[in-house]
């Protein structure tokens, strides 16, 4: 008889009991915008917003997490590239690469 914990990694694949996966975005304190900061398992939204806080600001450096179910993400494919990207290489106009900036004007 096997004393094998069915919850182990070892066990195999995961099963329908395994919580929902969901991405995580932190706003930093300096920061404007989300950044992804990782993923984690957890029941319901208010879980993993709490999981969120505990795992990826210990140290108070977040004023802002987002949490979104993996599922729920749409995302271009890879393939796609051409079809998405490569149109704008012929708008010049959005690249501002034919004039000089003025020596102040140093962060751009």
């Amino acid at each position: 008889m096997s004393n094998a914990n069915p919850a182990s990694p070892a066990a195999g694949p995961a099963t329908t009991t395994e919580w929902p996966l969901w991405e995580v975005f932190v706003r930093s304190k300096a920061g404007l915008d989300h950044k992804h900061c990782g993923s984690l398992h957890a029941a319901d939204a208010a879980m993993a917003i709490q999981l969120a806080r505990d795992v990826y600001t210990r140290r108070q450096e977040g004023t802002s997490v987002w949490v979104v179910r993996s599922s729920d993400i749409v995302a271009s494919d890879p393939s796609d590239k051409d079809m998405y990207f490569d149109p704008m290489e012929d708008k010049v106009y959005r690249h501002p690469t034919f004039y000089q900036l003025p020596k102040s004007v140093d962060h751009m």
